[in-house]
């Protein structure tokens, strides 16, 4: 893992591997760092993420599975933004993450930006797409 100051933390209940082995296949240049999983006789699920790190097209992440249980989830008030390069992959990006989650703005255009959408993917974060450079 580089020496990235400050990294995007998300915690997960049980999904956490499923998520990001999610998000590196919809990034090009986007990989699993590192994992280390609960074993036997510890806090958490035997198997479950006890923390992880990966890139998202160079930006690093951190996640875990919480072996507690919180009165909270991901809210649209932190979003990841994501800047794309193209139609082809904004529409991509947009069908994909929307998938099982839910839309709180529809791809269209807007006063400031030709092209953006909104999403809560089906593991509860959510993503501002918008289509860069125009």
């Amino acid at each position: 893992m580089q020496d990235q100051k400050i990294t995007t933390f998300l915690m997960f209940s049980g999904q956490a591997e499923e998520a990001m082995n999610f998000y590196i296949s919809l990034f090009d240049g986007s990989e699993v760092l590192h994992i280390k999983r609960y074993g036997p006789n510890q806090d958490g699920s035997e198997g479950s993420v006890m923390n992880a790190a990966f890139s998202l097209n160079g930006q690093q992440f951190m996640c875990i599975d919480s072996n507690l249980t919180h009165d909270f989830t991901f809210t649209p008030s932190m979003s990841l933004y994501v800047n794309c390069k193209s139609e082809e992959e904004i529409d991509h990006l947009f069908a994909k993450l929307s998938e099982g989650g839910s839309v709180y703005m529809p791809l269209a255009a807007y006063p400031f930006s030709d092209k953006f959408g909104w999403v809560g993917d089906r593991y509860g974060v959510t993503w501002q797409l918008n289509l860069a450079g125009k």
